[in-house]
């Protein structure tokens, strides 16, 4: 067990010393920098840190950590907060450490399909440097979240069904551990097999046990041809089926994804797009030649036709593309503004493939049952589901966490996981040892190991008791 059970408070003097790491500019406790860093995107509350630290290179970080390990300081990582589980909230106070100026490609190995680069740069805007080299890093979670947030959350996105999440797209990383060490993880080379896998340690690990400096990364050739397929159902069970059978049909989708009726509907009317009220099938598929690219495309419309789609459309236009999956990555904002004075609370489980139907099913069976109002849509093509479950009050927001509970049980009898991509943070904790039983105890020795003094983004993956940690024994200033 963590051997404290109290975090030391940031004082003048602490601030003093984080001013000579990185100097006085990239250190903050302006209230509004504090309050801008407090929240996700999530509906857990905002909970401020006591000082934001913006450190410009990886050493920063290292010795960042060492001196708050020295003096028990909680730190917290932040990408740009757009996570959903409270990832990077500083629930206990302390440092918010910020990697907003840490936004540089270090360099491109353009021959070896990789590149290098600091954690704070956005993907997308990495992505657009690359295109001159004819180069993308294929995940894809929509918002424009930061290369150190995603690999610190396994992120994935639309993508995943070809391409994989981001621990299948790294391949080196530098981490600051919480002593200050800084060491390197993985190598540049595409077969690895020296040592421990401590790479994949890392990723997926939401700051808890390290924290990412630099990251070497797996790139893809931008497709030459690309189509985007739109097919419509009578029936959710319909869509889904169809799912399994695409999946199935040695096909490759480089994205297929599940949108219901209610969706359809607002992206619609938000959008202009011309969508049926219906269950709804997005698919994108990539290819080096045109005759593959129709090949495949006759395939898909088969499949579906035999499940019974009511309408299918296919497109190769590029602008006619990017208006339908601009319509599908901004959906979220769509139901926000559909609900004003509403708050959300969002549900992500994944199952394998076999069982998709079955979880759609009985999600559509528990809204209809306790007649809640509840959008689904998701990463089907890797049997990834998100539900959306607005609400107005305390009331509502226990009805959709009940709901959601179920949910991510169900999930689990399946053989699938309490969250697909979105991570663990502080919402998913009370589900890890149903999911993953005794191996738990190995988690908690891994961060007993790299984290003694529990300083690393603490309450997040395993729960505060299991740090060693209550909320309300933080000595406060």
């Amino acid at each position: 067990m963590i051997n404290t059970n109290t975090f030391t408070p940031v004082t003048s003097e602490i601030i003093a010393q984080l001013e000579s790491i990185v100097g006085a500019a990239n250190v903050s406790t302006a209230r509004a920098d504090l309050d801008l860093h407090a929240k996700d995107q999530g509906h857990h509350p905002a909970r401020p840190g006591e000082v934001v630290v913006w450190p410009t290179e990886a050493q920063h970080v290292a010795d960042i950590l060492k001196m708050a390990n020295e003096q028990r300081i909680p730190v917290t990582p932040w990408g740009v907060g757009t996570s959903l589980e409270g990832n990077p909230v500083p629930i206990f106070g302390g440092i918010l450490l910020s990697f907003e100026r840490m936004t540089d490609i270090i360099k491109v190995h353009a021959d070896d399909f990789q590149v290098t680069v600091q954690p704070g740069i956005p993907y997308k805007d990495m992505n657009e440097q690359l295109k001159r080299y004819g180069l993308f890093f294929a995940p894809d979670p929509g918002a424009n979240a930061t290369i150190g947030g995603m690999l610190a959350n396994n992120a994935s996105g639309i993508r995943t069904v070809k391409y994989g999440a981001c621990k299948d797209n790294v391949l080196r990383m530098q981490v600051a551990l919480a002593d200050g060490r800084l060491i390197h993880v993985g190598s540049r080379s595409i077969k690895q097999s020296a040592g421990y896998d401590l790479l994949h340690l890392f990723v997926g690990s939401e700051g808890t046990l390290g924290v990412i400096t630099e990251a070497t990364l797996r790139l893809m050739p931008i497709p030459a041809l690309m189509s985007a397929v739109l097919a419509h159902f009578e029936t959710v069970e319909a869509a889904v089926e169809t799912v399994v059978a695409v999946r199935g049909s040695g096909l490759d989708p480089a994205a297929l994804e599940f949108i219901d009726a209610n969706h359809t509907i607002m992206l619609t009317e938000a959008n202009n797009l011309d969508l049926l009220p219906k269950p709804t099938l997005f698919m994108e598929f990539h290819a080096a030649h045109e005759g593959a690219l129709e090949m495949g495309l006759e395939m898909v419309r088969e499949i579906c036709e035999e499940f019974g789609a009511i309408k299918i459309r296919t497109t190769t236009d590029p602008a006619e593309r990017k208006q339908l999956w601009y319509a599908r990555h901004h959906s979220y904002e769509t139901v926000i503004r559909k609900h004003p004075n509403h708050k959300f609370f969002l549900n992500d489980v994944a199952v394998p493939i076999s069982a998709y139907p079955e979880l759609i099913s009985f999600i559509e069976q528990r809204r209809i049952e306790e007649n809640i109002t509840a959008y689904m849509l998701g990463h089907a093509g890797d049997g990834n589901i998100h539900v959306e479950f607005p609400y107005t009050d305390e009331a509502g927001l226990e009805k959709a966490k009940a709901i959601n509970g179920e949910i991510v049980l169900k999930a689990i009898e399946l053989g699938g996981t309490s969250t697909g991509e979105h991570g663990i943070g502080m919402g998913k904790i009370e589900y890890l040892l149903q999911e993953h039983g005794q191996a738990v105890d190995v988690m908690r020795a891994l961060k007993q190991t790299l984290d003694p003094n529990g300083i690393l983004n603490p309450g997040k993956v395993l729960s505060m008791a299991e740090h060693g940690l209550h909320e309300l024994s933080m000595t406060t200033t």
